[in-house]
């Protein structure tokens, strides 16, 4: 559906204008739907951002600090989504030996399974990606990097 009928807009100021908000808008349309995905596994968008991050890091172990460098969302509390995280037994946080400054973060084998369960569940195919052709795809992933730089 187009971005007019969408939010019952006619018209935009220019183009910049409409590309601005067709952007917002399917950027909160695409979390909605990951969010939907998410529900009856119990974990949130920034939950399974942060359980992915640590299953690319595996065997090896991560720290808040890295988690939050590779976070899609950057204004969430990663310590926060730890602690709930942590609290599920998805993952477990233990003193770093070699510096007990630092907190050592692993995803446990029950969050290993849970990303298992969910990889065939959680892609493109459901949030509607899938409907881009793949040349479609590696120009809108251009223009967004462009828009970026």
């Amino acid at each position: 559906m187009k971005i007019e009928e969408e939010i019952k807009q006619s018209s935009f100021k220019d183009a910049y204008q409409k590309v601005y908000i067709n952007t917002v808008f399917t950027a909160n349309w695409l979390q909605q739907r990951q969010s939907g995905l998410f529900k009856p596994f119990g974990i949130t968008l920034p939950q399974f951002n942060v359980l992915r991050i640590l299953r690319g890091q595996h065997p090896k172990p991560a720290t808040v600090n890295l988690i939050i460098e590779r976070m899609l969302d950057k204004t969430s509390n990663a310590s926060r989504i730890v602690d709930k995280l942590e609290a599920k037994e998805l993952v477990t946080r233990k003193q770093c030996p070699a510096d007990r400054r630092t907190v050592d973060i692993l995803i446990t084998d029950k969050g290993l399974k849970l990303l298992k369960q969910m990889d065939g569940l959680v892609g493109a195919e459901q949030l509607g990606i899938r409907n881009l052709t793949p040349e479609e795809a590696n120009q809108l992933s251009d223009l967004l990097d462009k828009i970026r730089s």
